[in-house]
């Protein structure tokens, strides 16, 4: 793998990531672009502890544009883009309307009251570009390129990690308009977070109850029995496993964990980094057969869906400050239901944090063995 870092016209970063090691990339970025200002801040709620970004200036960023103006395709034909060169691999950049920002702290004053304490939303947002084909996917990868994302997540996992007030890395992908993605493109995204999330947060505390009650890890102790049990597993390699969780809050959620206990991205080895893409791609695909018009089992191959699947694909890594307790994992779900229909947060859902899952684990574990290529 090769990395080229350059610079975008306003002063951001920009980094090139190819299979190629001659890759040349020395185009420049003419477009008159202005500095941003990002004024971001969090606040915790002292109800819950959590910690809210409020992050204003996003309200102006790019809207469903059409695809002759994708700001992520590369710049051709007098189109001028977020990416100068006229072709890539992998790309990475700062994002134009980040939600998080270094920048914050000169712009944000913080306060330590305990009902309103707020601090400068210090941290770094990234988009991720997985190929120049606009009208691609994820799933449509070839091995080796879904590779060279893993290694592009890696670096900017060590890279970010290391910011100063960074607490957590988060590599992620919204895929589909029911989700919220404003971009079409084939692209995701990295928050580098000064507070450890929510989520983790509750993750870590309940390992902390495990560890405390049986002297074990919580997720290698998950892992193990869902292994053993294999009503919920969806695909199994020699270094990773795929299983519907048992509490699963989606109608499909598969998780996916290296089977050998890691804090975060940088520690996998050349084993589980190598097995990794035909893991994932396949999952990937398998998502995509989960809502065919012809159900499986009925010995017709299943027809093409109307739309892709939407989904959401989550990296869960260990903060560093919050010790290494939390193991590296991948979560992957659908809002999608059923045919047609998507799973709405309402009430429960929204108000109170209570999911009401409306297929069972095992069902849809079972659904996704079916769909396997």
């Amino acid at each position: 793998m090769k990395k080229t870092t350059t610079k975008l016209a306003d002063g951001r970063e920009l980094i090139y990531y190819d299979a190629d090691d001659a890759a040349v990339r020395d185009a420049a970025d003419p477009r008159p672009l202005e500095p941003t200002t990002a004024l971001s801040e969090i606040r915790r709620d002292p109800a819950t502890g959590d910690w809210v970004t409020v992050a204003a200036h996003r309200q102006g960023r790019i809207y469903h544009p059409p695809a002759d103006e994708c700001p992520l395709c590369p710049s051709r034909d007098g189109r001028l883009s977020e990416v100068p060169a006229s072709d890539y691999d992998v790309v990475v950049f700062e994002n134009r309307f980040p939600a998080l920002s270094t920048d914050a702290v000169a712009h944000i004053t913080g306060s330590d009251d305990p009902l309103r304490t707020r601090a400068p939303g210090a941290g770094r947002c990234e988009v991720v570009c997985f190929t120049a084909e606009h009208d691609s996917s994820f799933a449509d990868l070839t091995e080796a390129k879904a590779g060279l994302v893993l290694e592009a997540w890696t670096d900017r996992t060590a890279e970010l990690s290391a910011l100063p007030g960074v607490q957590q890395v988060f590599c992620f992908e919204n895929r589909g308009a029911e989700i919220g993605v404003t971009l079409a493109h084939p692209h995701g995204q990295i928050y580098a977070f000064p507070f450890a999330a929510p989520r983790t947060v509750k993750m870590i505390a309940e390992a902390a109850i495990h560890r405390e009650r049986t002297g074990r890890n919580l997720f290698e102790d998950l892992v193990a029995t869902e292994q053993a049990d294999s009503e919920r597993v969806v695909l199994a390699g020699e270094h990773w496993t795929a299983f519907v969780p048992f509490a699963a809050r989606w109608p499909y959620e598969v998780h996916l964990y290296p089977n050998r206990r890691v804090a975060d991205l940088t520690r996998l080895g050349p084993a589980e980094r190598a097995e990794f893409p035909a893991v994932y791609l396949e999952l990937l695909r398998r998502f995509d057969r989960l809502f065919a018009e012809d159900g499986a089992g009925t010995g017709t191959a299943p027809k093409a869906q109307t739309a892709p699947t939407p989904y959401i694909a989550a990296w869960h890594q260990a903060p560093a400050q919050l010790g290494e307790e939390l193991a590296l994992h991948l979560e992957l779900f659908t809002i999608r239901r059923t045919v047609g229909k998507l799973k709405f947060l309402a009430g429960v859902e929204s108000g109170m944090d209570a999911f009401v899952n409306d297929v069972s684990p095992e069902a849809a574990a079972q659904r996704l063995r079916e769909v396997a290529s």
